[in-house]
């Protein structure tokens, strides 16, 4: 069972990651989190994975990092990004995410990737368009637009934390386009190396 202090240390540092991307206007959200073999934080609701804890969530996007900040002062919530507000993701099975991830470092092209403990992996794009027919149609891929949300680094799992596979940092904060991330993870579908990125690129 987890400590109480490492309950302390780790919402402190799940508030402070809250805040920086807040002040970013990225659209955070808390998120209920595990304990003892279930998902805590929002009274009524059985999940197997993080929901938010406000059933009102949809009307807090947006809200300021200082108000972001209390809502981290009692327990460790996951910390969730609502997508479809200027952030999508596009989640995939850890192996395609590899593929796609060496597509993108091939030519250059690094974006902010994120890998959770159930071995999926989410590429962040920006909010423009849905999923093109061929990815559409693939089981193994989703996109998390208007309505949804994802976890993001570091909330705990049961078996696990959240972590980023590329910082955005690394990208200098910058959001690629969806074609870019699509074109990446179609190549990889086919395992066929940047014919797509570099038209993408170059546009």
């Amino acid at each position: 069972m987890r400590s109480d202090n490492w309950r302390r240390a780790f919402r402190v540092e799940l508030r402070a990651e809250a805040i920086g991307l807040a002040f970013r206007g990225w659209p955070v959200l808390p998120g209920t989190y595990p304990v003892a073999g279930h998902w805590a934080g929002r009274d009524g609701v059985e999940d197997t994975g993080p929901v938010p804890v406000h059933a009102d969530w949809r009307d807090r996007i947006g809200t300021k990092a200082d108000q972001v900040a209390t809502w981290w002062t009692g327990q460790p919530y996951s910390l969730l990004l609502a997508t479809g507000h200027g952030l999508d993701a596009i989640e995939v099975g850890d192996d395609l995410g590899r593929r796609a991830a060496r597509a993108l470092r091939a030519v250059g092209l690094p974006v902010p990737i994120i890998a959770t403990p159930e071995h999926r992996w989410y590429f962040l794009t920006r909010t423009e368009h849905g999923l093109t027919p061929e990815l559409a149609a693939n089981p193994d891929i989703t996109l998390h637009g208007d309505g949804a949300w994802i976890t993001l680094p570091p909330s705990p799992y049961q078996h696990g934390v959240v972590h980023w596979r590329v910082k955005p940092e690394v990208c200098g904060w910058q959001i690629p386009s969806t074609d870019l991330v699509q074109d990446a993870i179609l190549d990889a579908v086919h395992d066929t190396p940047t014919r797509h990125l570099v038209a993408t690129a170059g546009d």
